[in-house]
C-alpha cells in the first residue's frame, strides 16, 4: 500500500508541478505589474501563449549548430527532472531516494549551461552579453548554494530533501540559529538563477530577460515554447525547494491519503502564493536597484552562507 501511495503521490506531484508552472509564472508577472501600478496580463495568458507557440513553425538560424537546437530540449528536460525530485505536498514519494540537494543543484546548473551555450551559439551580440552576465552571476550564486548544502548536511547529517524536510519540521531540530542565515543565502542564490522568462514577464535581475530575448529572436515555435515552459518549471521548483527546506510544515506522508494529501495541497498552495508575493516584491524593487547591485547582493549571500557554516561548525565542535 505504501508503494502504491508513493507512486500515486509522485504522479500527482509531477502533474501539478508541470500544470501549475505557467500559471504561477503568469501570477508573478501580474502581481509585479500591480505593485508597479500597472495593469498586468491575467495569469491564464501564459497557457494561451504556450499553445500559440506550439502551433507555430520552428525556426532556427542557418549559422547555428546542434548546440542551439538542443538547448531548449536539454534545459526543459533538466528542469522537469528537478521538478520531479523536489517534494511539494507529500513526503515518501517514489523518487524521494534520488531527491538529493546536490543532484538538484546539478540539474539546475545543466539547464542554465544549456541556455548559456544556446545563446552564445546563436551568434548575436545580445545573446553573448546575456550569456556572459548569467555565467558571471552564477560564479557568485553557486558558492552560496553549496554553502547552504554544507550547512544542512553538517547540521542534520543528510542532503536528501525528504529527510531534511522531516527533520526540519517544528520541534525536529534542536539548533535553529544557522537556518535563518542559510535561508537568506539560498534565497539570494535562487534569485540569481530564477528566470520566469517571457511568459512570466518577470525575469530576475540576475538572469535578465536579455538572455531570453536573445534566444527568442532566433528560436520560434515549439523550441521557444520549450524555453518558456522550462523557465516556468524552474520557478515553481525553486519555490517548492525553499518551501520544503524552510517552510516544511504540513507536508504530509504519502500514506496519509486522502486527508493528509488535502492538507498538504492546501499548505503547498499557500506557500507558493507567499513566495510568489516575495518574488514579485523583489522584482519590483530590482527595477529601482538595478542589475549593477546584484553582484554585491550575491556577495552578501556568500558571506551569510559562510557565517551559517561557521556557526554550525562551532555548534558541532568541528572548528
Amino acid at each position: 500500500m505504501s508503494l502504491l501511495a508513493g507512486f500515486l503521490a509522485q504522479a500527482l506531484h509531477l502533474a501539478l508541478m508541470l500544470g501549475l508552472a505557467p500559471g504561477l509564472a503568469g501570477f508573478v508577472r501580474w502581481l509585479k505589474a500591480r505593485l508597479l501600478h500597472r495593469a498586468g496580463p491575467p495569469p491564464g495568458l501564459a497557457y494561451r501563449e504556450l499553445l500559440r507557440l506550439m502551433r507555430k513553425q520552428t525556426v532556427r538560424p542557418e549559422s547555428s549548430s546542434a548546440v542551439f537546437a538542443a538547448a531548449p530540449v536539454v534545459a526543459a528536460a533538466a528542469s522537469v527532472l528537478a521538478a520531479a525530485l523536489v517534494p511539494s505536498f507529500a513526503r515518501g514519494m517514489t523518487a524521494e531516494p534520488l531527491a538529493d540537494l546536490l543532484v538538484i543543484a546539478g540539474l539546475f546548473a545543466l539547464a542554465r549551461s544549456a541556455l548559456v551555450l544556446g545563446a552564445m551559439d546563436a551568434g548575436t551580440a545580445v545573446g553573448g552579453i546575456g550569456a556572459s552576465r548569467v555565467a558571471a552571476y552564477a560564479v557568485f550564486a553557486e558558492p552560496a548554494t553549496l554553502l547552504v548544502v554544507v550547512t544542512l548536511a553538517v547540521l542534520l547529517g543528510t542532503t536528501n530533501l525528504g529527510q531534511l524536510s522531516a527533520l526540519l519540521q517544528p520541534g525536529g531540530v534542536a539548533s535553529h540559529a544557522p537556518l535563518g542565515l542559510a535561508f537568506v543565502a539560498l534565497a539570494a542564490g535562487a534569485l540569481a538563477q530564477i528566470g520566469a522568462g517571457p511568459i512570466g514577464g518577470a525575469s530576475s535581475a540576475a538572469e535578465p530577460s536579455m538572455l531570453f530575448e536573445a534566444l527568442a529572436l532566433e528560436h520560434g515555435g515549439r523550441d521557444l515554447a520549450l524555453l518558456e515552459f522550462g523557465a516556468a518549471v524552474r520557478l515553481i521548483t525553486w519555490f517548492s525547494l525553499i518551501a520544503a527546506l524552510f517552510l516544511p510544515g504540513f507536508i504530509a506522508p504519502a500514506a496519509s491519503f486522502p486527508l493528509g494529501w488535502v492538507i498538504g495541497l492546501a499548505a503547498w498552495a499557500g506557500k507558493l502564493a507567499v513566495l510568489a508575493g516575495v518574488l514579485a516584491l523583489a522584482e519590483a524593487a530590482s527595477v529601482r536597484i538595478g542589475v549593477a547591485r546584484v553582484p554585491a547582493l550575491l556577495g552578501g549571500a556568500i558571506l551569510l552562507g559562510l557565517l551559517a557554516a561557521a556557526l554550525v561548525a562551532l555548534s558541532e565542535g568541528l572548528a
